[in-house]
């Protein structure tokens, strides 16, 4: 792929946003389907140990010339990485544990309203009509596709910890999405890294101690592979595109692409889990799409 190509994607927020929250959706399936095979702070920490290591080669020509912006602004360089890195995944993680995928991503629903909510109370963004409108129709998409179109799913749903974690995470993410409008003015590259590598730093001790008092990993096949998609495709790959879709149409827009998870969690549940294809799917697809199609049209400024 030429240069050309590489700066037509890098300007296509909608493209790179789709590409960040497909990964991503694959991340969470992922989690569940390994949840008894790898302990949840290992996965994650190993999972941002080698991101940190793929990429801070390439990122250091940046690091360098970046570094005098980074320490200066060290405080929100810090917290977005506690926020979107430690935080985020691991609770993800823990979370999927304790619950099924159904919960996780009715929880995941909450995180675009989060957005916007945070947005307004931090920065007075406002919230446009047709925007509004948008958000119900992809709100209504996702939850049809979760609830696979019958309503009496929702009555008889439990919720139990792994939930509570899980909207904890979803709450951390939203934050992280919010505040990326505070990142110092520094190369994508070198952003990622430094980001994976204090969000590594910062898991390490609790690392230590799942694998001195609770689990070890164990490096077998299922591990391996399951950490290096990980590694790459929700972390590098989804975190490169949806900070710069972040940048390019604001965190608010950007949140409302989430709503394609359950979408693309559906999907993946139809490849890989044997699944039927049911009227639902694409119901839910119809009314996703029509909510960010109208939120995107809503001008929203966030």
């Amino acid at each position: 792929m030429d240069r050309v190509s590489l700066a037509r994607i890098g300007n296509s927020p909608y493209l790179l946003l789709t590409l960040a929250v497909l990964f991503w959706s694959g991340n969470f399936v992922l989690g569940r389907a390994v949840r008894a095979e790898v302990p949840p702070i290992g996965l994650a920490f190993w999972r941002w140990t080698i991101a940190a290591l793929l990429v801070v080669w390439p990122a250091l020509p940046w690091i360098r010339r970046d570094w005098p912006i980074i320490y200066q602004h060290r405080v929100i360089v810090i917290l977005l990485s506690a926020l979107g890195v430690t935080i985020f995944n691991t609770l993800v993680y823990a979370g999927l544990q304790h619950t099924i995928a159904l919960n996780a991503f009715l929880m995941q629903t909450m995180m675009p309203v989060m957005i916007v909510a945070m947005s307004f109370v931090l920065f007075r963004d406002r919230v446009y009509g047709l925007q509004s409108v948008g958000i119900v129709f992809a709100l209504v998409g996702a939850v049809t596709i979760i609830i696979k179109g019958n309503p009496q799913t929702l009555r008889t749903l439990s919720f139990n910890p792994g939930d509570i974690i899980i909207f904890v995470a979803v709450m951390a993410y939203a934050g992280y999405s919010v505040l990326l409008r505070k990142r110092p003015p520094m190369h994508p590259l070198s952003f990622v890294a430094i980001t994976f590598i204090a969000g590594a730093l910062m898991l390490l001790p609790f690392y230590v101690w799942e694998t001195m008092y609770r689990r070890a990993v164990s490096w077998d096949g299922i591990t391996i592979g399951t950490v290096a998609y990980v590694a790459i495709f929700p972390s590098i790959i989804s975190f490169l595109c949806f900070n710069r879709g972040v940048e390019l149409v604001g965190p608010s827009r950007a949140g409302l692409f989430l709503y394609l998870m359950p979408l693309f969690g559906g999907f993946m549940a139809l490849v890989f889990l044997g699944e039927q294809l049911s009227w639902f799917h694409g119901t839910g697809m119809i009314f996703i799409l029509v909510g960010i199609a109208l939120a995107v049209r809503g001008g929203c400024r966030g």
